[in-house]
């Protein structure tokens, strides 16, 4: 049987980073928290803590702290029912779910869903960043219990929703239209004209290109890992990006942005997975993501 107290102690360095920070928040000393992990390494016969600054789990490790959350909320559901159980003078230790996204969608809408499940919730959660074609892998790898993805076809293991699809304006200032765009969005513009990238996995561009021109182009490149910041650097005339429409749609209603092409959006349909094992238990935050993206995202027929 799996020692629950030294899990949580890994848990615990994984969370915070660090073994010093791990022992501050177990109330115990460092020499106490090296030791737990230790003595659980030796006796599984693996790593389970890559040490570093910060601290980091090895995929096994990764796995036992998901194994931990759904221990833990199997245990908040029996001492609902069962309060008895607890001692009197025992902190209740509050679960932290571990799920992903892509940042487009926590600067639209998952925030908002995440939000309105803690504020019934006793959990905390923990959201990881990365584009929505890689979010899966977060699943897969067992580092998160749910994820926000594109793949549309079921992991293993894992229950599937479709949540609807997050339009996509590719937007540009007018000033930045006039100077690198006066005879129209050409393949010859689209080369030479900056666009702007979240990172080397973004492919938003890259498939609105494909959707307008027929064929990929590769040009100029401004690099921006933030959502916020592709607006702002839309707005100041850096480059032009694929903006989400309900980021920008003010913006193109006043004419501060303007759309290289007129209507011709791109939609990214997304999907909300989740570990067979612990879909039950999230079933609440299921509910508020749906709710939400039945509010904000593009469905057939609207």
């Amino acid at each position: 049987m799996l020692d629950y107290s030294a899990l949580r102690t890994v848990a615990a360095v994984i969370q915070t980073g660090s073994f010093e920070k791990a022992a501050g928040l177990l109330n115990v000393t460092p020499s106490a928290v090296s030791q737990r992990v230790k003595l659980i390494e030796e006796r599984l016969g693996i790593v389970l803590i890559v040490r570093g600054s910060p601290c980091t789990a090895t995929e096994t490790g990764e796995w036992l702290c998901r194994h931990l959350e759904n221990v833990g909320m199997l245990e908040e559901e029996l001492l609902k029912q069962l309060p008895t159980l607890a001692a009197p003078d025992e902190a209740r230790q509050r679960v932290t779910l571990h799920i992903a996204t892509n940042a487009d969608s926590l600067a639209t809408w998952f925030l908002t869903a995440v939000a309105n499940f803690t504020k019934q919730s006793h959990h905390l959660v923990n959201v990881a960043i990365d584009d929505e074609d890689h979010t899966a892998e977060w699943l897969q790898r067992g580092r998160v219990l749910a994820a926000v993805t594109s793949l549309e076809k079921p992991i293993q293991g894992c229950r599937h929703l479709s949540l609807g699809a997050l339009r996509y304006r590719a937007t540009a200032s007018p000033d930045f239209m006039a100077r690198h765009f006066p005879d129209g969005v050409t393949a010859d513009a689209l080369v030479s004209a900056p666009s702007l990238l979240f990172n080397q996995k973004d492919r938003l561009q890259a498939r609105w290109i494909r959707q307008i021109i027929g064929r990929e182009l590769a040009g100029p490149v401004h690099w921006l890992p933030s959502t916020q910041s592709f607006v702002d650097a839309s707005l100041a005339g850096m480059g032009w990006g694929m903006n989400p429409e309900l980021l920008v749609g003010e913006h193109l209603k006043a004419g501060r942005l303007v759309e290289l092409r007129t209507q011709t959006p791109l939609d990214i349909p997304l999907y909300w997975q989740m570990n067979r094992l612990a879909a039950d238990r999230l079933a609440d935050l299921t509910r508020e993501v749906v709710q939400t993206a039945r509010l904000l995202l593009r469905h057939e027929g609207r």
